[in-house]
């Protein structure tokens, strides 16, 4: 592994000193472009250079014109084009709809550099500005949106985005397998109107004729205005993201097909280490370095993508639709060697960010059954209790830890993206979770309950209320076993599907318990392609049919809120209004139990603030004339000197 100075071309220039007269693939993304291995743009220019294509970067475009989409000029093969790391109307908008000032993809962390619905929009220009071009979508947006989806922002059941975007084909999931026998397809001549069979890719039929083994889901128009209709085409498409048993799923939309064709097969350990093991160049274009760099680097520059993929299946997550439930991992060896050319880094301090992915101490797949059977159809690995068959071990991921922290150069290790606290709980072997505690957490251990509300949790998919309290337990033994004094601080979500006032008051009243209010909550953000989000619109979960209560309006969304956060002064008035709405004023009053005090008591305390600072300002007023009383007084000294 080492690190390549030569970014991928992104200027005609670049084309001159490589000798490169025409590109074979030219990637169009909303990111800047950052040469990087926790950004797709990187991974899958990088594998497509490595099978011996040329690839050229076009990063944020001007979209109001086609003149950037001519900048590398016309390519051989096609246009590859992604929105970036993260949809991009998530990007744009919060979960109240409100635009955000801040992009961490951007130059120096500003928003405006891309548009919404960015791979739509960039279809079109690049059609626009080469008609006859194949064009290939792919990313998380594409991904995500591949069959008719529930759009938030729009409110409304959206088509297909490879039907909006008039692409040719779109790729789904993480893509280096499906991109490359493509790429080698079009090489050889083949039309890409004829490239119907690779796994990992959806495109459109005109027929369903010669099509054998498929599942036929409802259409775009009876979906857009069935909502039964709509939770049991979500079924269907979410049965059969396996690799192993899952078929070609068929959806129409007007007179033409949308086929979505079984799951890419998963990379084995050795095309994972080949994939991370490219020449990245491991930070942004030196183009942005005088626009203040792209804040998105700093996370990841020291952290280690260990696996892909996920058994956990939380409702609120799209990565079941986007990696799989099913592991990809890295060997540990490369892991260790990437680790080790991180301390070469200058700007390495010492600290490993991170070693994991989706989930962190998910480092195999769940069951030896999944290696010939696929992940269960209708069942899960971890809910509502663990399988049977389940194999729960961290001796691997403990091994590789240990050999991480003990190389040369590395102060520390740390644990961020997240651990599974009930698969860690069900380890019967204690040495993991006391060496986390002892070496690979600062202080504090950042946990995803989410919930404790019973009935919300069923609905998330998560762990119910009592296995969260046995892993605290347990965590705060071992850490006064340890010596240490170190806190959890819990995610936590409000507005879910499921979640009522009640429930929320619930979970109030849980973090009174606590004794601390958490410095930040996440509403519900019903984003594509998740199983919550299906529930949010249809108001029925698909994978039971039971109706599901679903908070819609703000009013209630900011109650929800504000009751996680009860304590804040801001937040009196309308948690007062829930409590009161809810009956529960029996949590109104100075009983220990109780949320909020009858009457808001910041108001003196308020009042004594603004005559203390009154006082201070006085104080400092009559320093400040001192000073220029001093002042005058040393100028005229000055003066007289001269």
């Amino acid at each position: 592994m080492k690190i390549n100075k030569q970014f991928l071309p992104i200027c005609k220039e670049d084309l001159k000193s490589r000798k490169i007269n025409e590109l074979d693939f030219i990637i169009i993304t909303g990111d800047a472009y950052v040469d990087h291995p926790s950004f797709g743009t990187a991974i899958i220019g990088r594998v497509l250079e490595n099978e011996g294509f040329t690839v050229g970067i076009i990063a944020q475009p001007n979209w109001k014109s086609v003149d950037d989409f001519r900048q590398l000029g016309k390519p051989k093969l096609g246009f590859l084009i992604n929105s970036g790391n993260i949809d991009s109307m998530v990007n744009h908008y919060t979960a109240a709809k409100k635009k955000r000032h801040e992009d961490l993809y951007s130059p120096n962390g500003k928003a405006g550099y891309r548009p919404d619905r960015a791979v739509i929009v960039y279809a079109g220009k690049a059609r626009e500005a080469y008609k006859d071009v194949p064009i290939i979508i792919g990313g998380i947006e594409a991904s995500l949106r591949r069959f008719a989806h529930y759009d938030y922002w729009d409110d409304k059941v959206r088509r297909s985005i490879l039907i909006d975007s008039k692409s040719d084909l779109l790729i789904y999931g993480m893509g280096e397998k499906p991109v490359v026998e493509i790429a080698n397809l079009l090489k050889y001549g083949m039309s890409i109107h004829n490239v119907t069979s690779v796994r990992g890719t959806v495109y459109i039929a005109k027929t369903t004729d010669g099509l054998k083994d498929f599942v036929d889901v409802p259409s775009f128009e009876i979906i857009s205005t069935d909502k039964k209709a709509y939770a049991e085409s979500y079924k269907l498409e979410y049965y059969e993201q396996d690799s192993v048993r899952g078929k070609a799923v068929v959806q129409k939309h007007g007179d033409r097909f949308i086929v979505q064709n079984p799951p890419s097969i998963p990379l084995s350990v050795e095309e994972m280490d080949m994939v991370y093991n490219l020449p990245y160049a491991r930070t942004y274009h030196p183009v942005y370095e005088e626009k203040g760099g792209i804040p998105a680097i700093s996370e990841v520059k020291f952290s280690l993508v260990s696996h892909r993929g996920c058994f956990g299946s939380c409702s609120f997550c799209a990565l079941t639709f986007h990696q799989g439930r099913t592991i990809q991992k890295r060997s540990e060896k490369s892991l260790v060697t990437e680790a080790e050319l991180l301390t070469a880094d200058p700007d390495f301090k010492g600290y490993i960010h991170d070693v994991g992915g989706p989930t962190a101490n998910f480092r195999n797949k769940s069951c030896k059954l999944q290696e010939t059977s696929g992940t269960c159809k209708n069942k899960q690995c971890l809910f509502p209790s663990p399988c049977k068959n389940l194999i729960v071990s961290h001796k691997e991921y403990l091994d590789l830890l240990r050999k991480i922290r003990n190389i040369k150069g590395i102060k520390k290790v740390f644990i961020r993206s997240g651990i599974r606290y009930d698969y860690l709980i069900y380890d019967k072997d204690p040495e993991f979770f006391e060496e986390l505690c002892k070496y690979h957490i600062s202080g504090q251990l950042k946990v995803a309950p989410e919930h404790i509300s019973n009935k919300v949790l069923k609905q998330m998919g998560k762990p119910y209320k009592d296995v969260y309290d046995k892993f605290t337990k347990r965590y705060f033994e071992i850490n006064k076993k340890l010596d240490k004094k170190q806190f959890l601080v819990p995610y936590l979500m409000s507005s879910h599907p499921g979640s009522d006032l009640n429930a929320a008051i619930e979970l109030a009243e849980y973090i009174k318990n606590m004794g601390y209010t958490p410095e930040q909550v996440q509403d519900f953000y019903p984003t594509p392609g998740s199983l919550s989000t299906t529930m949010y619109y249809t108001e029925i979960n698909p994978l039971t049919g039971e109706n599901v209560y679903v908070p819609k309006t703000q009013k209630e969304k900011n109650m929800q809120r504000a009751l996680l956060q009860f304590n804040l002064p801001e937040n009196y008035n309308i948690v007062k209004e829930a409590l009161i709405k809810a009956g529960r004023e029996d949590l109104i009053g100075h009983d220990k139990k109780c949320l909020i005090p009858l009457q808001r008591q910041n108001n003196n305390k308020h009042h004594s603030k603004n005559l203390n600072n009154e006082f201070i300002n006085k104080k400092q007023d009559s320093k400040n004339l001192n000073n220029e009383f001093q002042n005058k007084k040393h100028n005229k000294t000055t003066i007289n000197k001269k």
